[in-house]
Parts: C-alpha cells; structure tokens; sequence
C-alpha cells in the first residue's frame, strides 16, 4: 500500500513541522510533528509539502498550446512587468491545462524554494511535491458571481481563493484585499484536514517542477523569454509579443529623448551610465516637503498606528538623503506604513529587509511623492 506523508511548513523556521501520513483512500494512519533534534529518522515514503504562501503568486493566464519550455517563456513573458526579478531567479511551475480554460501559474523565488529545501533537509525528509497553501481551499462556486472568497488560517497568515484567484495575506489584510466581497471561513477541524488530504492526493501542482527546470527561457533571460514565446506559431500571443516589440522599441527612443532633456538640465549627468536612473536616485533621496523635522513627525505619526511597530533610527545627510531604521511584527505591516506616509505626500522606499528574531526590520528612505 502506497502512503503519503503531508507536511505543513510553519511561517517560522522554529515552529515545529505537523504532519499526517494517510493512505491512498484518504485515511489518516499518523499525526504528529518533525523536529530537527528528533531521535528517530521519518520513513521514506512520497512527501507532498505544504508551504507558506505569502512569497508565491498565483495567477490564471490565457496560454497558447504548444512544447513546456515554449509556454513556460510565454506565462514568463506575460508577467515580466509583475515580476521584480529577472527570469533565472524565478521558478515558474504551470498547473494541468484544461480545454478552453485559463491556465493556473505559480511563480516562487528559486532561492526560496532552496531554503525550504534546506529546512526539510534539516528535519530528514525529501519533497517530491510542494504546494502553496492558498491553493488548499476550494474555489467557490459563486453561482451569483459576486467574487466570493473561502479564507483557511495557517497561524497568522490566510488563505484566500475565488474564482480563479489565490493569495495568502496577513490576517488584517483580509478585509483589505477582499475589497468588500464575502469571506467564508473554513473553520471546521474536521473539514480543514478534509482539504489537506485532499491536496495531498491530488496536489493541483508541484513548485518543484519549475524549480527543477532551467530551460532556455531561464538561461537567456527576458530576450529568450520572448523570441521562445514566439516561436508559438498561430498564436493570439504573436499580436501580444509584436505589440510588446513596438513598446519597447518607443520606449527606448522615449528614453534617449528623456536622457537628453537630463543631461541639459543637470550637465553633471553627462557621464552617468544610466542618468534616467541616476534622477530617480536623486528625486528619492531629495529631502521630503518641509525638510527633515516634517518627515520625522510624519514618521513618528504612521508608526504610532502599526501595533508593535517601532522606529528605532532616524538620519539625515545631503547625499542619503533623510533614512530610518524601523521595526515591526509582519512582512504586511511596512505596506500599511507606505500607505500611511503616501497620504502625507511622501514616499517610503525600502532599501532592506531582514529578520531579527522574530521581528521584521527594513532599512528605509523618505523621500518626495512623486
């Protein structure tokens, strides 16, 4: 009898790792955690690894047929202006195609995948499958088409899944991103170990799977992206790449005619390697509407509203500009903050962020609104 092994990763590396191993007609045979100080190695058997969903994005995309790599560099070429990060450092896994229906897409970082890799590697086990958790509840039907939305908790983040969408958010960001439609939580013990098993038998796709691959598309970048993705012949994307094509190549002569105007403004340019990118710099590091004092009030202002935030450093010099150092408990929690100081007519631009012990600390800079 073949078993499965399901493992939730928890949000933080310290927690322990619960796991169930079921049979093949979805009957639980074990519960418990993994530890790495246990004493006993886990029985090898197929492993299908439940991870946090925060740091992977979940879209339906309209895909033309044709080879894996052609399509990989065409959902790729599709999302090249959502992705902040260039082909290569992406893993990109596609879901099972379906006649006549948009296709499901996931993208990870690969560094990401490689650290929980790490992390199972630490509790002796190896993934054969690993699923992002907002793809364990089930889309709703939505008969009235209201843009529904079932919610399922993993510690302090949720789950969200409609009709061909899937997000995992912090819990005060569900309201936020529902945008008034209705949440119906999944709360049930009995029903919330019904969908992970149900996952765990039929996983709706593998993050593995576009970790694994570093097809051409990967290799030569967003270049490779589009001349694969156009290879497609017959395709709606042909319009879509000759479209793209035309952009780029307006959007390059936009950028001579801006480089110019620069450089006959700021003359000191002349020499710039990139001076568009060097004005940018500039305009972020400019001092804010009403000077240093404005912006530390404004600051002070917005983190006083993020329950444990704090702002454990503020400077000022003419070439950085006016940066701080500000903690807080959640990834989410430096959005609300932008948010807050873009109501008062400034920008807060994140150099870094790191963890620090359970907190979560961004070194940032304040800047003009635009």
């Amino acid at each position: 009898m073949s078993l499965t092994r399901l493992i939730l990763i928890p949000a933080l590396s310290s927690d322990r790792a619960p796991f169930m191993v079921v049979d093949p007609a979805g009957h639980v045979l074990q519960r418990g955690v993994l530890t790495v100080d246990a004493v006993d190695e886990p029985p090898v058997m197929r492993t299908v690894v439940v991870v946090p969903g925060v740091d992977v994005s979940i879209r339906w995309l309209d895909l033309p047929a044709g080879g894996a790599a052609q399509v990989r560099a065409a959902a790729l070429w599709m999302l090249r202006d959502s992705l902040a990060a260039t082909p290569d450092r992406v893993a990109l896994t596609l879901g099972a195609p379906a006649p006549g229906q948009p296709r499901l897409v996931a993208v990870v970082s690969r560094a990401l995948v490689a650290a929980w890799i790490d992390y199972l590697d630490a509790l002796r086990v190896r993934p054969d499958v690993m699923v992002p958790d907002m793809l364990t509840p089930p889309e709703p039907a939505d008969p009235a088409g209201v843009g529904e939305l079932t919610a399922l908790a993993f510690g302090s983040n949720v789950a969200l899944r409609g009709v061909r969408f899937a997000a995992t958010v912090q819990s005060d960001l569900v309201e936020v991103i529902a945008g008034g439609r209705p949440v119906t939580p999944i709360e049930d013990p009995r029903e919330v170990e019904r969908l992970m098993i149900a996952t765990a038998l039929n996983p709706p796709l593998n993050l593995l799977a576009g970790a694994d691959r570093r097809d051409r598309a990967a290799a030569g970048g967003w270049r490779r992206a589009a001349i694969l993705a156009a290879a497609l012949v017959v395709s709606p994307l042909l319009l879509i790449l000759a479209t793209a094509a035309r952009d780029d190549l307006a959007s390059r002569r936009m950028t001579r005619e801006t480089s110019a105007i620069i450089v006959q403004t700021w003359p000191d340019l002349a020499e710039a390697a990139d001076p568009v990118a060097e004005v940018r710099r500039r305009a972020i590091a400019a001092a804010p509407p009403g000077g240093v004092t404005v912006a530390a009030a404004a600051l002070f202002a917005v983190v006083e509203k993020v329950e444990g935030a704090e702002l454990d450093s503020l400077t000022a010099d003419p070439d950085g500009g006016v940066r701080a150092t500000v903690s807080y408990p959640a990834y989410g929690d430096l959005d609300v903050l932008k948010s807050a100081m873009a109501g008062s007519g400034m920008t807060l631009t994140d150099n870094s962020t790191t963890d620090d012990n359970g907190r979560v600390v961004s070194d940032v800079q304040i800047g003009a609104a635009s």
